[in-house]
This record gives structure tokens, C-alpha cells and sequence, in this order.
């Protein structure tokens, strides 16, 4: 009886959920078997598409376990499972983000990847300090070959699937044979302790699958449906790895909007999606063009915009709301009047009945949500800044995590050099190097060099015994690992004596204390809704944690963030704030490469889009950038929205806002001249007093507010208001 009771309820749910489908989403629904691409504009309900059809294909017959469906972010991965749960459709589909998807192919098939199935995911500061060892152990200075630089790099080549040796093979210069010798370094310290970061979860899923044929085939015969949201947001090696999944029987379904393409810095490739044609000649092509999500004037501005941009598939957004609420561009003396006024506005919606979590701000650098906090806590608006990963880097919550970290693999160097000494202990700096010089003498980890502290002569008594006293902890601790994970935290967190610790700082301590509650309240929330919980599931979850996923829209709050951290949301009113050329678009992408700018303009294209009812974009006449106030040019963008904007008013004050008196001397008449403009063409060498020597690399001509290009010999790329430009002609 009741499981006749569960078919009949998952027909009729999903009935009603088919029947409320659009011709085009339909047929992306129904499709079977064979490639298909799925074009989806932004609100066109591309979720709903995507968990019906998992619905629709278990309802077919296909068996819930030969479903992958793939998406990148746990947020997304999460409303999907949701969704696919309320459809009624029977369990069993594989539903996550591509990371956690490799990490579990991984785990599975540590063999043949030549790993050890307990590693760690090391995060951004993890793989930072390992870079920095990695350069100083090549006798080379972090300052000639900074970190951070070095790791991008690293990046790079692993998701173009190129591995150390590889790379080692290639290079023919000193800074590539450099690079390669920090990467083969790099990925040594990364196998002593045991340890996968971000990228080579994929590049080392997608060289096993290179190797393994037979896995191949084994993981296609599991999942014979794969399901890919976001398909414009795949770099190589997520493309190479779709490509072996489905190589047995081609049923791929890629879903994505090239005009959402906006992670190019981080590796994504928007080739994947423009070539699938190619790729599989015979795909069905389903266009999603019905918006359901804004108003008509917001996808009329949207489509103004994106219309600018050559590398995309020609779509149209057509609203299927009213008309209603407003677009309007602001023009705002400086930053703290764009905050002020903002908030004012944000103020009288939410007096007008408009809830706090329907209104959000957007920006294109965090540090850019300064100004707006001031204002947001002088005003008593309650706010959240959607930066979720910033609680994870937390000191108190990665003391607590390297110990959870331990407790799964011994071997994480940077987890337990964390702990060892934390809180004190009197196992000191002394001691450790010690250790860890008789590990590299002895070809052991730091954590085995700890069980062999007896036999380290250059350690008195004293420090052996502290060892052995650590060593107990831990040991403790690993008895009671299994199950469920927030009362393990609890029990980390007050053996290891962190607890007394930060209670005994007094009001110091008490944040931290409020921080580790909620880490605890965070692993209980994990416990209620995990098949199996597990310390080693756990962790994945927290390594693969993103700003996004941090986003909680029953907090009541408006929402602040990057337009990055944007995507997939949307909102009843939206602000977009700093729409000025170098923040808007970005001063690194003003450059000759067309990629580059047209990225910024998908970035402003996914900002506008949303919004379901109310935008406003602003941009300051005025900005400070490193304490100094500096006059701005307006986003080149503001003039391909289709709104008269120019002849406007600053909103709060008058027209004849002047800036402070060390500005003053920036007049137009100053520096500009009738025959100026024609001379600033193309190649044009000029000087600018303080960035110097440079070339005109672009130019646009708007009158009284004509702006150029000019790319300096320090490598910088501005672009400067000719009116204020004080630009000799060379």
C-alpha cells in the first residue's frame, strides 16, 4: 500500500509539473537519448527544465543511479536535489558540484589515480603556504616570484590538463624552466601531506580517465544520463571529462547561456558552449528565450547592452511580466553619497512594504562594501555581506578544522603544525623543527616523526613527553570520529582546550566562542540532512564552500555582493553601484583584447538580469582610490544601455558640486584643446604626469566626455576623461 501510494503521488506531482511548461521547455524536458544544448536566458526557468527532465527520464524508466546532473556551486546543487525531491521522483540520482563529483571518483578509484583515497582538499591559504615553501625550497625569493603569481600559473596549466612533468618537458626559458621547477616542488609537498587542491581534483580525474579506458566505460555504463548546468562556465579539463563520461553513449545534456559566461579568470572557457554544435553535430538545439523573471523595460536595457558583444549565440529575452517599477541610471557626487543615497532609497522601500531580503546591492570589488556598511549600520537596515568563505578563514574556525582535518589524514603537514601548539602546549618552535627535520631525514610525515619522538636524541625528555601527551589527545579524539559531526566539534573543541582557552580572554574571547557556536550549529544542520554523515564528507563540503553558498534569504537582511557572487540569485530590486571605467569595467580588462571587455559586459548583463522589478545603476562623479579623490570617467557601458543619461543631475546635490581644492586644478580648460581630440588616434605615444610613458590603444568619441585608452609602459592600462586627462602628445 504505501508504496503504491509514493508511485501514484510521483505521477501526479509530476503531471502537474509538465503541465505547466512552455513549448520550449518541453522538448528540452522530453528529449531522451542524444546530445542536447539547452540556450537559457537568464529567469527563463532553466532549474525547472533541468529537474523536470530528471523527473521526466526516471518516469521513462531510466534508473535513478544512472542520473549525474552537475552544477557549480553546493548551493545550486542543494535547490536541485530539492526540487527533483518535491517532483516525487524516486531517489538515487547523482546530484552535486563538479568538484564534489570528482572528489568521489576519486575516493572510489584512488588506485588507478595513484593517491591515497583519505587526502585532503587544501583551500586558498593552504595552497598559498605550500606555494610559498615550494618557492623558497627552489633557494628563489618570494619577492621576484610572488606566491600568488606563481599559483595562477599553476592553475592555469593544470586546467589546460598539463601536469608538472609535463610542463618541465616544455620549458625553454627562465621563467617557464623557473615555473616548472616551483610546480614540480609544489605538487611534491602537495603528496607528502597527502593533499589534492582545487584544480587537481579535475586534472587528476581527467588524466586517470585518459588512462583507464575500462573506467571509462564503467562510470558510463553508471551514469548514462549526464545532466551539466552552467555549461558556459566549464574550463578544459571539465570539458575533457564530460567528454569520457558520456563517450560510451553520448547522452549529454548541457544547459548555459554564453551570455553568462563570466569566470574566464578562473579558467572557464566560453568555447565549450559556442562549439557543442561541433562537438556533437547531431545535438538538438532547445532555445529558452521566455523570461519569467523581470519586467520589460529591465530585459529591453539587458538586451541593449549584451547586443555589443561578438562572441555569443544571438537570443532575444521576451517578458512575460507587465510592464512596471523603473530602470534608472544615478549620477552621485562620490562614494559615500552613492552609499547615502542608497540607503535612503532602500530606506523608503522597505517603509513602502518591500522586504529587506528582496533588495540587493551589487559591486565589482569587495572593497567597495565599505562605505555602504557605514551607512547601512548609521541607518539600523539590517544587511548580511554574502563573503561566506571569509568565516571559514576564520583563525578559531581553522584551528578547529585542522584538528577535525587530522583526525582523517594523519599526514596534513599544515593541519597539524596548525594544532600542535594550539592552544599552547610547550611543544615550541624549537621542538618542531626538530621533528621535522629528523621526518625528512628519515623519509617520513611530521605526524609519524611525532610517534617516533623517543627515538629523536636531539629531543630532551621534557618535549617527548609532551608529545606523547599530544599524540593521546588525538588518539582520543580519532575514537569517537565516526557518525554524526557537530558533536564531534563539540568534543574537539573542549578536549583540545580551545574552549578554556577563549573563555579565559573574557569579552576577546567571546566572539570567537559566538563563531565556533555557529560552526557547531552549521555541522548539526549538515547532520540532519546527509544520507551518511561523515567527517571526511564533511570537510569536502566545507573545502568546497563558496561565497555564494553562504547567501541566506530568510535572514531578513538586504543582501551585499559582488556581482561574481550574483549569479543565480535574483531579487525584486537591485542597485548596481560604480559603474565607472577601471572598476566597471575592470581596469585589468581594459585592454586590446576584446575577450577581456566583453567578460565585464556579461558580468553588468548578469547584474541587470536579476532584477525582477526595480533597477538602479549608479556610477560617482568622483571616487577615492588609495586616499586619494580622484575624478571618474563613466562606464563605457552606461552608453550602451539605451537610457539618455548624460545631461542628469547629480541626485543629491546640484550640478556645481566641486571637489576638494587639491583637485581644483584638473579644469578643462586647462588641458584640453579643440584640435586635441583628432590626434589621440591609434598607436599615439603620449606621457601622463604620473603614469607616464604609453600608447593610445582605444578611443571613444562622446563629446564633451570623449575618453581614451592609453596602455603604460609600467604595464598598466587606463582609461582617462580627455577633458582631465593632462596628456602630453609625444
Amino acid at each position: 500500500m504505501k508504496s503504491g501510494s509514493v508511485t501514484l503521488r510521483t505521477a501526479k506531482n509530476s503531471k502537474m509539473q509538465y503541465d505547466q511548461l512552455t513549448d520550449s521547455q518541453r522538448k528540452a524536458v522530453f528529449h531522451v537519448e542524444g546530445p542536447l544544448l539547452v540556450l537559457a536566458g537568464p529567469g527563463s526557468g532553466k532549474t525547472r527544465v533541468i529537474t523536470c527532465r530528471i523527473a521526466a527520464l526516471i518516469d521513462s524508466g531510466v534508473r535513478p543511479w544512472n542520473i549525474c546532473a552537475v552544477t557549480f556551486t553546493n548551493k545550486a546543487a542543494e535547490e536541485m536535489r530539492q526540487r527533483v525531491f518535491a517532483l516525487g521522483a524516486a531517489g538515487g540520482a547523482h546530484i552535486s558540484t563538479f568538484h564534489s563529483l570528482c572528489v568521489r571518483i576519486l575516493r572510489r578509484c584512488a588506485d588507478q589515480a595513484e593517491i591515497r583515497s583519505n587526502f585532503s582538499i587544501y583551500d586558498a591559504a593552504d595552497q598559498s603556504r605550500c606555494m610559498k615553501q615550494a618557492v623558497k625550497d627552489c633557494d628563489l625569493s618570494t619577492s621576484n616570484f610572488a606566491p600568488a603569481r606563481m599559483l595562477a600559473a599553476v592553475s592555469t596549466l593544470k586546467n589546460k590538463l598539463i601536469d608538472a612533468a609535463s610542463f618541465q618537458d616544455q620549458a625553454d626559458d627562465f621563467f617557464t624552466k623557473t615555473l616548472a621547477k616551483v610546480y614540480a616542488r609544489y605538487q611534491r609537498i602537495l603528496s607528502e601531506d597527502n593533499a589534492l587542491d582545487f584544480d587537481d581534483l579535475l586534472l587528476q580525474t581527467a588524466l586517470m580517465l585518459s588512462k583507464y579506458p575500462d573506467l571509462c566505460a564503467e562510470l558510463g555504463d553508471r551514469f548514462k544520463f549526464l545532466l551539466i548546468d552552467e555549461y558556459q562556465d566549464t574550463n578544459h579539463a571539465q570539458y575533457v571529462i564530460a567528454k569520457y563520461l558520456v563517450s560510451a553513449h553520448n547522452n549529454i545534456c548541457a544547459t548555459g547561456d554564453p551570455d553568462q559566461s563570466i569566470y574566464r579568470w578562473r579558467g572557464a572557457d566560453i568555447r565549450n558552449i559556442l562549439a557543442f554544435e561541433s562537438d556533437w553535430p547531431d545535438a538538438k538545439i532547445v532555445r529558452l528565450e521566455e523570461n519569467f523573471r523581470s519586467t520589460p523595460d529591465i530585459l529591453r536595457t539587458a538586451d541593449n547592452l549584451i547586443a555589443h558583444n561578438l562572441n555569443r549565440k544571438k537570443k532575444i529575452l521576451i517578458p512575460t511580466k507587465p510592464a512596471g517599477g523603473e530602470v534608472k541610471i544615478a549620477v552621485c557626487e562620490d562614494e559615500k553619497k552613492e552609499a547615502q543615497e542608497l540607503v535612503d532609497k532602500i530606506g523608503q522601500l522597505i517603509d513602502r512594504g518591500a522586504a529587506p531580503n528582496q533588495i540587493a546591492i551589487f559591486y565589482r570589488v569587495n572593497a567597495m562594501s565599505r562605505v555602504l556598511e557605514e551607512r547601512f549600520i548609521r541607518s539600523r537596515i539590517p544587511y548580511q555581506i554574502v563573503r561566506g568563505v571569509e568565516f571559514y578563514n576564520r583563525k578559531e574556525i581553522r584551528d578547529v578544522l585542522a584538528y577535525m582535518k587530522i583526525l582523517v589524514n594523519p599526514d596534513d603537514e599544515i593541519a597539524l603544525l596548525r594544532i600542535i601548539n594550539t592552544p599552547a602546549r610547550g611543544i615550541g618552535k624549537t621542538t618542531i623543527d626538530r621533528v621535522r627535520d629528523y621526518a625528512s631525514r628519515s623519509t617520513v610525515s611530521v605526524f609519524d616523526a611525532l610517534k617516533r619522538a623517543s627515538r629523536i636524541q636531539s629531543l630532551s625528555n621534557a618535549p617527548k613527553a609532551k608529545i606523547a601527551v599530544f599524540l593521546d589527545l588525538i588518539k582520543g579524539m580519532k575514537k569517537k570520529a565516526n557518525g554524526k559531526v557537530a558533536p564531534l566539534i563539540e568534543r574537539i573543541f573542549t578536549k583540545s582546550g580551545l574552549h578554556e582557552y577563549f573563555k579565559a580572554l573574557g569579552p576577546e574571547g567571546q566572539t570567537a566562542l559566538e563563531n565556533i557556536d555557529e560552526l557547531i550549529n552549521a555541522a548539526a544542520q549538515y547532520d540532519k540532512v546527509a544520507e551518511e554523515p561523515s567527517l571526511l564528507d564533511y570537510l569536502q563540503q566545507i573545502a568546497l564552500f563558496s561565497d555564494v553558498d553562504a547567501y541566506d534569504k530568510a535572514s531578513g537582511a538586504v543582501a551585499l555582493m559582488t556581482l561574481h557572487a550574483a549569479k543565480g540569485l535574483e531579487f525584486e530590486n537591485v542597485f548596481i553601484i560604480g559603474a565607472e571605467e577601471g572598476l566597471l569595467p575592470h581596469e585589468r580588462s581594459i585592454t586590446e583584447a576584446i575577450e577581456d571587455l566583453e567578460e565585464e559586459r556579461r558580468l553588468l548583463f548578469v547584474g541587470i538580469t536579476r532584477a525582477k522589478l526595480n533597477l538602479r545603476i549608479s556610477y560617482a562623479q568622483y571616487r577615492t582610490f588609495r586616499g586619494q579623490l580622484l575624478r571618474t570617467i563613466p562606464s563605457q557601458f552606461l552608453f550602451e544601455l539605451g537610457i539618455d543619461f548624460r545631461e542628469q543631475p547629480p541626485h543629491t546635490a546640484s550640478a556645481a558640486y566641486c571637489p576638494p581644492e587639491e583637485d581644483q586644478d584638473y579644469g578643462e580648460d586647462e588641458y584640453t584643446t579643440d584640435d586635441t581630440v583628432p590626434k589621440l588616434k591609434k598607436g599615439r605615444l603620449v606621457r601622463h604626469p604620473s603614469f607616464g610613458l604609453g600608447k593610445v590603444i582605444d578611443f571613444a568619441d562622446m563629446g564633451d566626455e570623449s575618453t581614451v585608452t592609453v596602455k603604460f609602459n609600467t604595464g598598466k592600462t587606463r582609461t582617462l576623461m580627455i577633458k582631465y586627462a593632462r596628456l602630453q602628445l609625444l
